[in-house]
C-alpha cells in the first residue's frame, strides 16, 4: 500500500498569508484593538497559533510521567480526587455529612479541625470512614502536630496502617501572616513547627502532604495568574530553603508540599498556569539535587474561586466552577475541591454540596476526563500560553529571590502592594464593565431579591497588629452588590423612567444599555415602546412619578428632544439623564438641565454610588 500523506495535494499556507486574508477582512479596523487580547498579566494574545509559536520550546520533548512534568504525572490516566470541604463545630454533623459525602461519589475529604479537642472528639469526626480509602485533608487546626498525633493514634487503635494512609494538613506559616499581620509563632517558632510535622510525618504517615503552599489566597485577593505563580513557588522555595537549612531532608520536604491554586474564569490560562506550576517547580527542585524524584511530583490541589462568586443570579456561580473545574482536570491536578454555588452568602447545604461534587463526577463519568493523560497537549495556544506564563512568573521568582527570599518580600509589603495593584485595575474594570460579571454589573434579573437571604457566615480574619502588611481576600462583585443590596433596603425603591423617541433601532439599544445600568443597583424600570412627541413623553415620565427620567434616543434626535423635556422636567424629577455621550452637545444640554450622560466608557460604579447618595440611600 502506497504511504500517501492525507494532505499533500493541500499547499501549506504561510502566516503572511493568513494575515493577508485576516487584514483584508478587516477592512482597515485596528488589528490589535478588534483581534488582540491584551490580558491583566502583561500578554498579548494572539487570534491563532501555529507550530513556529513553539519554536525553541525544549520541555515539549518530555512525555507525560517524566521531569519536567509539565504535561502532568501520570502516564496512563488522568484521575484527581474528588474533594469535599466541610465546615462547623457539630463533629457529628460533620460526620454525617462526610458519610453522605462518600456515599455520592467524594473521594477526599475536607474536615476544619479547630473543634477537635480530643481523641474523643477525632473518633467522632471520623466514625465509620475507612481511612485508608479516602484521603483526609485537615484545615484551620490551632496545633497541626497534635492534631496528627491523635489522627494516628486513632488510626492505629482502627487498625489502619498509618504508612498508607493519604491525606494533608492545610500548615502555611505565609498564609497565615498575611492574613493576620505577623507570624504565629513568630517567623523561627512557626519554621520549627514545619520541621517537626516533617520529621513527624515522614516517621508515621509518610504519604501524608504536612505543609500547604495557599497561593489560592493571592488569587481571592485579586492578583493575576502570574503573581498567584511567582509568589506561590517563591513561598515554596523559600520552605525548602528554610527547612533544609535545618537539617531536614529536601526528599522528605519537597514530598511534604501541597501547593494549593486558585481557578479563575481565564479558562485556557488557567490550563496553562497549572502546567507551567509543575514546570517551574522542576526547575526549582534542580537545585537542590534530591537523591529520588519523589520531589519533583508536586501535588497540586485546586479550589474554584470564590473571588468570581456572585450573591445576585448565583445560579451562575454553577457555570463558572464548571469551567473553573475543567481547566484543573484538563491541566491534571491531583485533587479538586468545588465551592458551592451558593457559597457566598450561605451556609452549604446538602443541595450546594451535590452540585458541587456532581460537576466532578459528570466531568469523569461523561466526559471521561480522567482518562485523557494530558488532554491539551498539542495545543499551540495552551502551550505558548505556558511559556509566556512561565517565563513571566519565573521573572517574579527571581525577583523575589533578589530580595531575600518570601518572608523578606512579604514583610516588606512588595507581595500586597504588587497584589494590590493589579486588584486596584481589576475593581476599576468591573467598575466601568470592562469586565463583566454576569447579573451583576451587567445583565441583572431586575426581579431578583436577595437581601433576606444574605448571612454573613465567614469568618474575618482580622489582624492581630503585626507590622505585616495584611491581605484581604474579597469578591470582585460585592461593590455592585452592596450598591443593590442597598437598594433593597430603603424605604423607597428610586423609580426610572424610559424616555424613548425616534429611530426605534437607537432608541431600543439605549434603552436596554439604561435598563442595564440602572438595574444592576436594583432601580424599578418603567421602559415605554416610544413617544410621538417630547411633550408627550415628558407628561407620561410626570404621571408615573418617576424619579430619574432617561433619555433614549439617536445622537441626532437629542437635538429635537433635549430641551422641550428639560423644559417640562427640570426641577420636578430628582435627575435628568442622557444615554450616550454625543460629545459636540455635552454643555449645551447640561445648560438645559441634564445632569448626567450614561454610555460605554461611564464608571458605572461611581456613577451608580452617586445616585445611591442623592437618594439617601447609602
Amino acid at each position: 500500500m502506497e504511504n500517501n500523506k492525507l494532505f499533500d495535494e493541500f499547499p501549506p499556507i504561510s502566516t503572511e498569508k493568513w494575515e493577508e486574508v485576516i487584514n483584508k477582512d478587516l477592512k482597515g479596523a485596528d488589528y490589535d484593538k478588534k483581534l488582540v487580547w491584551h490580558t491583566i498579566e502583561g500578554f498579548n494574545v494572539k487570534p491563532y497559533y501555529r507550530a513556529e509559536d513553539l519554536e525553541g520550546l525544549e520541555y515539549l520533548d518530555s512525555n507525560p510521567g517524566e521531569k519536567p512534568y509539565n504535561r502532568g504525572k501520570h502516564t496512563d490516566n488522568n484521575s484527581w480526587e474528588v474533594r469535599q470541604d466541610i465546615c462547623g463545630d457539630d463533629l457529628a454533623k460533620c460526620n454525617a455529612t462526610a458519610l453522605d459525602a462518600l456515599k455520592r461519589g467524594a473521594t477526599a475529604l475536607g474536615f476544619e479541625a479547630c473543634h477537635i479537642k480530643n481523641d474523643a472528639d477525632m473518633a467522632t469526626l471520623l466514625n465509620g470512614i475507612y481511612l485508608d480509602a479516602v484521603s483526609i485533608h485537615f484545615t484551620c487546626a490551632d496545633n497541626y502536630l497534635d492534631l496528627l498525633k491523635q489522627y494516628v493514634a486513632y488510626a492505629r487503635q482502627r487498625g489502619f496502617d498509618t504508612s498508607k494512609l493519604r491525606g494533608s494538613c492545610s500548615f502555611d506559616l505565609f498564609a497565615y501572616a498575611l492574613q493576620h499581620g505577623l507570624f504565629h509563632r513568630g517567623v523561627d517558632g512557626d519554621l520549627s513547627m514545619a520541621k517537626e510535622l516533617v520529621e513527624y510525618a515522614h516517621e508515621n504517615l509518610p504519604e501524608f502532604r504536612v505543609l500547604t503552599i495557599k497561593s489560592s489566597l493571592l488569587h481571592n485577593a485579586g492578583s493575576n495568574i502570574v503573581q498567584e505563580l511567582g509568589f506561590g513557588l517563591a513561598a515554596a522555595n523559600e520552605m525548602v530553603a528554610r527547612l533544609t537549612d535545618m537539617g531536614c531532608k529536601m526528599e522528605h520536604v519537597g514530598r511534604s508540599i501541597v501547593l494549593q491554586v486558585g481557578v479563575g474564569s481565564t479558562y485556557f490560562m488557567e490550563i496553562a498556569k497549572i502546567r507551567a506550576a509543575r514546570l517551574l517547580w522542576s526547575k526549582i527542585v534542580d537545585q537542590y539535587k534530591p537523591q529520588c524524584d519523589c520531589p519533583y511530583k508536586l501535588y497540586i490541589h485546586a479550589v474554584t474561586s470564590a473571588w468570581n462568586q456572585s450573591v445576585y443570579d448565583p445560579y451562575v456561580n454553577m457555570l463558572r466552577s464548571t469551567t473553573e473545574t475543567m481547566s484543573a482536570c484538563i491541566a491534571g491536578v491531583d485533587s479538586i475541591a468545588v465551592l458551592p454555588f451558593d457559597h457566598a452568602y450561605k451556609e452549604a447545604d446538602d443541595f450546594g454540596y451535590r452540585i458541587a461534587r456532581n460537576q466532578q463526577l459528570l466531568l469523569m463519568e461523561e466526559s471521561y476526563m480522567d482518562k485523557i493523560v494530558d488532554p491539551a497537549a498539542g495545543s499551540y495556544y495552551i502551550e505558548n500560553l505556558t511559556d509566556q506564563i512561565a517565563n513571566k512568573a519565573w521573572d517574579l521568582f527571581v525577583k523575589v529571590e533578589e530580595m531575600g527570599g518570601y518572608i523578606n518580600a512579604i514583610s516588606t509589603g512588595f507581595v500586597q502592594d504588587e497584589v494590590e495593584k493589579t486588584a486596584r485595575q481589576r475593581n476599576l474594570d468591573i467598575a466601568t464593565r470592562k469586565t463583566t460579571i454576569l447579573g451583576t454589573n451587567q445583565y441583572p434579573n431586575l426581579l431578583e431579591k436577595m437581601g433576606d437571604k444574605v448571612t454573613s457566615h465567614h469568618a474575618v480574619n482580622e489582624s492581630l497588629h503585626g507590622e505585616i502588611k495584611t491581605l484581604k481576600p474579597y469578591r470582585g462583585a460585592e461593590a455592585f452588590e452592596q450598591l443593590r443590596l442597598a437598594t433593597e433596603k430603603a424605604a423607597h425603591r428610586p423609580r426610572v423612567f424610559l424616555l424613548t423617541y425616534g429611530n426605534l433601532t437607537m432608541r431600543k439599544a439605549r434603552a436596554g444599555f439604561a435598563t442595564n445600568f440602572f438595574g444592576v443597583a436594583g432601580y424599578e424600570i418603567i421602559d415605554n415602546n416610544g413617544f410621538a412627541t417630547p411633550q408627550e413623553g415628558a407628561q407620561a415620565a410626570l404621571d408615573a412619578k418617576a424619579d430619574i427620567v432617561v433619555l433614549c434616543s439617536s445622537d441626532d434626535e437629542y437635538a429635537e428632544l433635549t430641551e422641550p423635556v428639560c423644559k417640562v422636567l427640570k426641577g420636578k424629577v430628582k435627575s435628568l439623564v442622557l444615554a450616550g455621550f454625543p460629545k459636540e452637545m455635552v454643555d449645551t444640554y447640561k445648560g438645559y438641565g441634564i445632569d448626567e450622560f450614561i454610555h460605554v466608557k461611564t464608571n458605572a460604579l461611581e456613577c451608580l454610588t452617586s445616585f445611591q447618595k442623592h437618594f439617601g440611600i447609602l
